[in-house]
């Protein structure tokens, strides 16, 4: 018997180790020292004896930086068939209403959606044919999976909440198996004597009544039987006979029967039920609207002529009518302006009658409509959530998550009661809620090691149940944070391998792919074959069309893989199209950055200090980043080079733009809330939510992008010259509360000091607290941070 032994190749991931020292890790990141000797041991690639993607990540050094990428802002709305963004079927937001174009921001940082659309010709790049392979075997292996998905349902009821009160029965509609089934053989008796008689709307209405409580199986048949089709094409030429009640009846006894959301029958029966809306209760109307829900049907007429009507009766409005109310606003995906100011009211006055699956609802519905809600009204739900967590599900408690993190409520109780109560729920929740709870967590800014180690420790093992979106928020979340978990080998090959397995996904939405990369190259790894396949010239095109602005994520994993891994050699992004984002990342900064008081007050001194505004520049030094430096460059015996003649006429415009530091701005930058919001957010999302807003612009660092592939060096600036990047920090580059660093600010530095620079850190909470003092003394401090004797001898 002959032995035939078979190797399969996959996809190749490479891995460049950085050359940062234990000490440094250690100091920025508190990590022990067996993960630092992991994390700096060169080729530490996770090598199972199982067949896996090899992971040679290209890996840079130490920083960290936050920024939300436009990839987590909601999707516009409107399929016309249902797609949930939380189901396993849907690979991203694609319905109308919860559009992440409309969505707020999650960071202040120069969001993509300020930056006017880049029209570059492109150069063509040669397909990675090994890749393409790669697409069309994963696509055939997917649908090998989908009797695993039927297994696994990843989806959570969100009916829940109807279980909770007996009038809910009345509103909604039980699409669980009927109590008492019917004989198949009295469904077959049924459907012979529709052939012979022509039957009154009462007797039809009980023929369908009686189908429906026929076995799963012979149900399943009914809609392929032409005595079935008779039935109904009766029931579609009486329509107009049927009372109310019976055409409710019918549409009730759809929902079982599984009618296809495109069926004559179901065209005729959303004609009629808005013809009569204005003639029948509110009870009928949300009955009829949980029906079309369950039928998967979109109906945006008849939604429309319901909170018209609720907006007229509002004052009518049951506890249970108010809730199921706003389900149906949200399965819908659509926000009535009206009734915002109704909604708030209303959960005002029953916030303490509220069950907290209906808390969860109502939380779930305003979010999948964009509805919003004020900060007040969010903070009395926490309050509330905050003490009873323990009492309420996964599900629901998610749902405020979602809320919480698109309101941008940064509500402390909530969030440290949730360390307590989730990292023992990680195993038994879903893999979507999952994502949604870590990404609360990047989202807000919020760093805790317990919950992000329990979802790391899980994570691996149910990977495969990730959509695209999903693997790409896990990322995005712990490279924001910039965690990486005590199995971070097995965390990041098995999220790797995974959007491998979703590559074909990409193309119809690239977002998620930046996004994933980004999330990557924060903690310092860049898989090549994935990165060739972002920055191909086909892919870039494909971003243009997504209804994401995707042109930041772009500029910034293009010019972190230039900067960090000099040995890659796949596809790069155009020099002209870096050059066009320069110059939009440029406008914004002009406008919006460095005129930011903390910043000019900083500049101003530093020019007295130092001599003159030609001994210090305030820029973008790394563009891509999108953040201001101070730049000052010195002898290495410590004198001040003067270096920027270039542009005087624009140093002393930025000085004269100075804001005046009153002791209302004062106390503002000292009290301001953590997620200071700016007035661009994500597409606004994040998702989402909004998403954070990096500070953009600037010139080009060294007088223009580094040459593809070329090694940065320290050298080239003139001998015994020092550059020193000062950082004049605010509190939305750091996590919440603390001195931790977030992944994209992680990354600027890192890549300064690839440049050469000497990073000087000016942090909030000491230069803020300065800026009421006295002159002499910020000039005290700032010269204490520029001349330091120390970095002079290290540099």
């Amino acid at each position: 018997m002959a032995t035939v032994l078979m190797c399969r190749r996959f996809p190749r991931l490479s891995r460049v180790t950085a050359f940062s020292t234990t000490a440094e890790r250690k100091a920025e990141r508190g990590s022990s020292k067996s993960k630092k000797e992991k994390r700096d041991k060169p080729g530490a690639a996770s090598t199972g004896t199982e067949s896996v993607a090899t992971i040679q990540l290209l890996k840079p050094q130490d920083y960290r930086v936050f920024y939300n990428p436009a990839a987590y802002a909601k999707g516009r709305a409107g399929s016309q068939q249902r797609v949930d963004g939380d189901s396993p079927q849907a690979l991203g937001e694609v319905f109308t209403g919860r559009g992440t174009t409309q969505a707020p921001q999650t960071f202040p940082a120069a969001s993509s959606q300020a930056l006017p659309p880049i029209r570059s010709a492109l150069p063509k790049v040669k397909a990675n044919t090994l890749l393409e392979q790669t697409i069309l075997a994963t696509m055939y292996k997917e649908e090998a999976e989908k009797k695993k998905w039927g297994v696994h349902d990843s989806k959570e009821d969100p009916r829940m909440f109807q279980k909770g009160r007996p009038e809910y029965r009345s509103l909604s509609c039980d699409s669980a198996e009927p109590a008492q089934t019917l004989p198949a053989e009295e469904g077959d008796s049924i459907l012979q004597s529709v052939a012979g008689c022509e039957g009154s709307p009462g007797i039809l209405t009980d023929y369908f009544h009686k189908l429906s409580r026929l076995p799963a199986e012979r149900r399943a048949a009914l809609v392929s039987d032409p005595r079935f089709s008779a039935l109904c094409h009766r029931a579609v030429t009486a329509i107009g006979l049927f009372s109310t009640p019976d055409l409710i009846q019918i549409l009730k006894a759809c929902v079982p029967l599984a009618m296809p959301a495109s069926h004559p029958l179901l065209d005729a029966c959303e004609a009629e039920f808005c013809r009569r809306a204005w003639d029948m209760g509110l009870e009928q109307l949300l009955l009829v609207a949980d029906c079309w829900r369950c039928l998967e049907r979109s109906v945006p007429s008849y939604l429309g002529i319901l909170f018209s009507y609720a907006n007229l009766h509002w004052k009518d409005l049951t506890l249970p009518q108010f809730v199921q109310l706003l389900y149906i606003i949200g399965e819908g995906r659509r926000s009535p302006a009206d009734l915002a100011q109704k909604v708030e009211s209303t959960i005002l006055k029953h916030l303490d009658a509220f069950t907290l699956e209906e808390l969860g609802a109502i939380c779930l519905g305003l979010f999948k409509s964009l509805s919003g809600m004020s900060e007040h009204i969010m903070r009395r739900i926490a309050d509330r959530v905050s003490l009873q967590m323990e009492d309420m599900s996964t599900y629901a408690l998610v749902n405020v998550l979602k809320m919480l993190r698109y309101t941008r409520m940064d509500h402390v109780p909530l969030m440290r009661e949730l360390g307590k109560v989730i990292p023992a729920r990680i195993p038994t929740t879903n893999i979507q809620g999952i994502m949604h709870i870590t990404l609360t967590y990047s989202s807000l800014h919020f760093f805790d090691e317990d919950v992000l180690a329990a979802v790391a420790a899980l994570l691996p093992s149910k990977v495969s149940y990730c959509r695209s979106k999903d693997a790409a928020k896990f990322l995005w979340s712990f490279g924001c944070l910039d965690y990486e978990p005590p199995n971070e080998e097995e965390f990041y090959s098995s999220l790797i391998k995974q959007l491998h397995t979703k590559l074909h996904e990409f193309s119809k939405f690239p977002e998620h792919l930046l996004t994933a990369l980004l999330g990557l190259a924060f903690v310092k790894r860049f898989p090549e074959e994935l990165i060739d396949f972002a920055l191909r010239e086909e892919f870039v095109q494909k971003t243009r069309g997504s209804k994401y602005e995707l042109n930041k994520d772009l500029f910034t994993l293009g010019k972190s893989v230039e900067i960090e891994c000099p040995t890659y050699q796949g596809s790069r992004l155009p020099p002209q199209l870096c050059q066009e984002f320069t110059e939009m990342a440029s406008s914004f900064a002009e406008r919006e950055i460095y005129v930011r008081p903390e910043i000019v007050e900083a500049t101003s001194l530093l020019e007295s200090m130092l001599g003159g505004p030609e001994y210090v520049k305030n820029h973008m030094i790394l563009p891509h980043t999108r953040s201001s430096d101070l730049e000052v460059r010195l002898a290495t015996d410590g004198h001040p080079i003067p270096f920027n003649f270039k542009d005087p006429v624009a140093a002393k415009k930025l000085k004269d733009m100075g804001v005046s530091l009153t002791d209302d701005l004062i106390s503002q930058l000292l009290q301001g809330r953590v997620h200071s919001q700016s007035p661009m957010e994500v597409g606004n999302e994040a998702g989402i939510p909004r998403q954070e807003r990096g500070d953009a612009a600037g010139t080009p660092c060294l007088g223009g992008a580094l040459s593809a592939g070329a090694k940065p060096q320290a050298g080239r600036w003139q001998p015994q010259e020092v550059r020193l990047a000062l950082q004049v920090s605010n509190r939305n580059h750091f996590c919440y509360g603390s001195k931790r660093l977030l992944g994209l600010h992680c990354l600027k530095r890192r890549q300064l000091r690839l440049l050469g620079y000497e990073v000087v850190e000016i942090p909030f909470w000491e230069w803020f607290p300065l800026l009421k003092r006295t002159r002499s003394e910020k000039l005290s401090y700032l010269h204490y941070k520029v001349f330091c004797l120390a970095l002079l001898a290290r540099a």
